[in-house]
């Protein structure tokens, strides 16, 4: 076994988180059609309690544009701190209440909101980008110290270096594949 192996399985595993984080950002911007993951990232009031929503409510799609929230405390004081959530959060959705579940629907969006959508994303992405370059370079770091602590030879360096650029070259392309999935599903009517 390499002795930077264990430099790579550090690496992967911050490589998968940055990639989960990403995606989970992604879900959290509006599409034109409705999905639960949209709601993952709100944060409700609940009895004093950040708590996410969907750990207070089920969340369903009845409609291809619509979104029903059920709390699972049918008391009103809780459909009333989801409501202000949702207005809280930057969704630009408004909720209509019947005392006892929430409908979010989703109006269209014009081509100029799509677009603005899309830039969104691609920030998104670049800022994931540049954290997973600082875990390139956090890892090429650990190499080289490894080679001048005499645990790793040169060319065992070497390859400690290749291996990390081979590494996050795969990662950034499963990058740019999120970013064209999620651009064609914003850009779709």
């Amino acid at each position: 076994m390499e002795p930077y192996a264990s430099i790579l399985t550090d690496l992967k595993q911050k490589t998968d988180k940055t990639i989960k984080h990403m995606k989970e950002q992604l879900g959290s911007i509006r599409t034109g059609r409705a999905s639960p993951t949209l709601v993952d990232t709100i944060r409700v009031d609940y009895y004093g309690t950040p708590t996410p929503l969907m750990q207070i409510a089920h969340i369903s799609v009845p409609e291809p544009r619509q979104l029903l929230i059920k709390p699972f405390d049918g008391s009103s004081q809780v459909v009333k701190d989801i409501e202000k959530a949702i207005h809280k959060s930057d969704l630009g959705l408004n909720p209509q209440s019947d005392g006892k579940m929430l409908r979010l629907s989703m109006p269209p969006l014009s081509g100029e909101q799509r677009q603005k959508l899309v830039a969104k994303v691609k920030d998104l992405v670049e800022q994931n980008r540049v954290a997973l370059r600082n875990e390139r370079r956090d890892a090429n770091k650990l190499a080289d110290q490894m080679k001048k602590d005499g645990k790793m030879t040169e060319d065992q360096c070497k390859k400690a270096h290749e291996a990390v650029d081979k590494e996050l070259k795969a990662v950034e392309q499963r990058l740019d594949e999120s970013f064209r999935a999620k651009s064609k599903e914003i850009l779709e009517e």
